[in-house]
């Protein structure tokens, strides 16, 4: 049964009010068989119409000359596991490279890892070994470690696990290595998928352009944020991860062309939302390239100066991807859509279906 948790009428500030109970059985805990084969919820922001469709007809929702963005970040395999001076076996998750080449981690048994422990990584036949040590514990909980030798993206492609997020209750795969990845998938940095883009093919893209719409590249590094919970009841009191981003100046003139002519800018997934939205000039009007990086949190009574229409997943209760998706869409639509997706039984989160907002 799906509990929903309407507040009373007014801004929709604590992070209770974006609550639902989940049937354990609709978080998907593989893709579908064959990629592009989603179900596809199109719902219409303006008329709060809900259509049940299939992603492989996306592209008829899509206005002609529309300008699709696409985050093209690359899933790293950055679940590597190590052991103890002590023996044990510790899970970290590498999440960025500092200046000096030490890497800021998130691990397990957080309290335990303290500065100064030692930890050996290794391969099964220990031919490939590398060696770490914690440097400093954050404010945030994660902590920096040191290794022995600079790290090349070599340690995790022989050491690496793709970082599946904790709802999904199975070891990785080697299939997860292709499908918790993007078909376009470019830049290696991320440490979860940017999960709306998981259904495009290359078929799909295809169709898009059809229509003579563009798509454009934009890059956000997404970063552990996308797997936590917001811990404050008020969302004001909720701090982001910052993350990196970059925007190429090709792409930022496209995006610029098409508002100034009145053409859709279509994001795919939360990710390219906030890399639009934290790139736009409010002096100037417009998009700016280049490299940033940004804790948007994206929350009532935020203006999209953008975006116009998201492609994106169904999100997780009390996650600063849902509240953007409430703020974009209106809350109550949003509420109304999800009822719509449990009762008929739309596969949720990562490895789920996918919502057009138009």
């Amino acid at each position: 049964m799906i509990c929903w948790v309407f507040p009373a009428k007014g801004t929709w500030m604590t992070i209770k009010e974006y609550s639902f109970d989940l049937p354990e059985h609709l978080i998907a805990q593989t893709p579908v068989d064959r990629r592009g084969t989603d179900r596809l919820l199109v719902l219409d922001k303006q008329t709060g119409t809900i259509i049940d469709e299939q992603m492989t007809n996306f592209s008829s929702y899509i206005e002609k000359g529309s300008v699709l963005v696409i985050n093209n970040s690359k899933v790293r395999k950055a679940r590597v596991y190590a052991v103890s001076e002590t023996g044990s076996r510790v899970e970290f998750l590498f999440l960025d490279e500092n200046i000096d080449h030490s890497w800021n981690v998130m691990v397990t048994k957080t309290k335990k890892q303290h500065v100064g422990k030692h930890y050996t990584f290794s391969d099964a036949q220990g031919s490939y070994v590398r060696t770490g040590c914690i440097i400093k514990a954050n404010d945030d909980g994660t902590r920096t470690i040191r290794f022995d030798q600079i790290l090349d993206e070599m340690f995790f492609t022989k050491l690496g696990h793709v970082p599946l997020p904790p709802y999904i209750k199975r070891d990785d795969s080697f299939a997860d290595e292709n499908r918790y990845q993007t078909v376009y998938a470019q830049k290696e940095g991320s440490v979860a998928a940017p999960t709306a883009g998981l259904h495009f093919t290359d078929e799909i893209l295809a169709s898009v352009r059809e229509k003579d719409c563009t798509i454009v590249a934009v890059t956000l590094h997404v970063g552990p944020g996308t797997f936590l919970p917001v811990r404050t009841e008020n969302l004001e009191d909720h701090h982001m991860h910052y993350e990196s981003y970059e925007i190429s100046q090709e792409s930022a003139r496209i995006i610029n062309e098409a508002k100034a002519q009145g053409r859709k800018i279509v994001a795919t997934g939360t990710t390219s939302v906030r890399t639009l939205e934290s790139a736009f000039n409010t002096e100037t009007g417009l998009l700016e390239h280049g490299q940033g990086r940004t804790n948007l949190f994206i929350r009532p009574p935020y203006a999209f100066k953008i975006v116009d229409q998201l492609l994106t997943n169904f999100h997780t209760p009390e996650s600063t991807l849902l509240v953007l998706v409430s703020t974009f869409a209106g809350k109550e639509l949003i509420d109304k859509a999800y009822r719509h997706a449990v009762s008929e039984s739309y596969r949720f989160f990562s490895y789920g279906d996918a919502m057009f907002i138009c």
